[in-house]
């Protein structure tokens, strides 16, 4: 039976992964998180004897080391999970975080590039050449072609596309899967990377079996993984590239917008990006209209302009 604060932690993280089928992704940000409250108690410390005043505190000391919003709501997220598990299996008499309120967070509108903008972001592996050209430029054309996340599309096989690579199926949040769609100068970027690749790691071709069968590698021939593809946007859109810094989120923000802009249903782009809540979805619409509203007071003549 766990006693201290890390034991329980790790034991969590083992049902998380083991029973609740989380991802690898998604375990690592839990790790994080409890190692952060772990840290702050000391991981000797008895989850038994902490209150929810002390809990309190420590949301304190995240706010006062400057973390996000969002970051310590995530963090009081994960301390919940683990204390309901830990009432759930007896280990604790009472779950203190039951009453711990998350921190009101501001309303933003996601992050997205103009069309100017992500055509200049798609051709900066060509006019840069800073890590290897065709396999960058074809990630960021199919990351904005399908609204990918990054995660998804660091996972993709051989196996998940059609045969002619005009789509592929994902699995997303919840390991739930959906079918993207790849437009030409996705597929043709694509199919320049696939040559090459052939050319450079022939071992790790079409049907090899482990980690290899994924499209995406890295220079040293081994599965590309999310946080290779961070480290190429930010080497493409920092002071070596645009000097404009993007996540690799924003390509997906991008497509969400351009989707909508163009008149699709917002149920069509719903279901493209994998949202189980509509709501989520609906911040895309009010991105368009903060631009109707830009284009409308820079355009039209009596927009509060003085003569």
């Amino acid at each position: 039976m766990p006693e201290t604060l890390f034991e329980c932690s790790e034991e969590f993280l083992i049902y998380l992964g083991s029973v609740r089928g989380l991802s690898e992704n998604t375990l690592l940000s839990y790790r994080q998180d409890l190692a952060h409250f772990c840290e702050f108690f000391g991981n000797d410390k008895s989850a038994e004897g902490l209150t929810l005043e002390d809990l309190r505190l420590f949301v304190g000391y995240l706010s006062r080391r400057k973390y996000s919003v969002a970051s310590i709501n995530r963090i009081i997220s994960a301390v919940r999970g683990l204390f309901a598990y830990l009432k759930k299996f007896g280990y604790i008499s009472k779950n203190v975080s039951y009453e711990l309120k998350c921190l009101r967070q501001p309303k933003t509108l996601p992050r997205f590039m103009s069309q100017v903008e992500i055509d200049n972001v798609c051709r900066q592996p060509e006019k840069k050449e800073l890590l290897w050209a065709s396999r960058d430029k074809a990630i960021f054309e199919m990351m904005y072609s399908s609204g990918c996340r990054v995660s998804e599309l660091a996972s993709l096989k051989f196996q998940d596309f059609t045969s002619d690579f005009r789509s592929a199926i994902v699995t997303g949040k919840g390991k739930k899967d959906r079918r993207v769609y790849f437009e030409q100068d996705a597929r043709n970027s694509l199919m320049l990377y696939l040559k090459e690749r052939k050319a450079r790691f022939p071992q790790a071709e079409k049907g090899c079996a482990g980690e290899v069968s994924r499209i995406f590698l890295s220079q040293k021939g081994t599965a590309l993984s999310a946080h290779g593809i961070w480290y190429i946007v930010s080497r493409y859109t920092g002071i070596e590239g645009t000097g404009s810094h993007v996540s690799p989120h924003a390509f997906r923000h991008t497509f969400a917008t351009g989707m909508l802009n163009s008149g699709a249903d917002i149920r069509i782009v719903q279901e493209l990006l994998g949202h189980s809540n509509i709501s989520t979805t609906q911040r895309y619409t009010h991105v368009t209209l903060e631009r109707l509203k830009k284009v409308y007071s820079q355009a039209f003549p009596h927009s509060g302009k003085k003569d």
